[in-house]
């Protein structure tokens, strides 16, 4: 393994559209009424439409594409997303700025672990995780 991997960076920043939820929404088949119908999300505690926790992921492993793209030296196939926590809401016409960064190795399962987190235009923390990548030198 080696560690110029250590430190490797990516950023990716999104306004959540009306758009990007309806066609989230068709793509997955989750219709839920908390995501589509403004009427029902009003007398909810949010007191309006959420976007899709899913789709707050995607925008995490959009971030990780975004750093294997400064490291052309190597193809970095993903594990999977560790300790993925949505910690607050994210409505329609809110901004994501994915921050990621990769911070660790295990050396002995010849991984990588970068922190991924997300704020809102507020910057205030929407979504969590640490994602998990292997490194394969071309």
């Amino acid at each position: 393994m080696t560690n110029e991997l250590m430190g490797l960076k990516a950023h990716f920043s999104k306004t959540v559209t009306e758009t990007d939820v309806v066609m989230f929404s068709g793509i997955t088949g989750d219709l839920d009424p908390l995501h589509l119908d403004e009427e029902y999300a009003k007398k909810t505690v949010y007191g309006r439409r959420l976007v899709h926790g899913a789709l707050i992921t995607s925008f995490m492993m959009t971030a990780a594409s975004i750093a294997a793209q400064g490291a052309p030296q190597f193809v970095l196939p993903s594990v999977g997303l560790d300790r993925l926590r949505h910690t607050g809401p994210v409505f329609i016409g809110d901004t994501m700025n994915v921050n990621y960064v990769v911070t660790a190795s295990d050396p002995s399962r010849s991984r990588y672990m970068a922190d991924v987190t997300v704020k809102n235009q507020r910057g205030e923390t929407v979504g969590i995780a640490t994602h998990i990548f292997k490194a394969i030198s071309l």
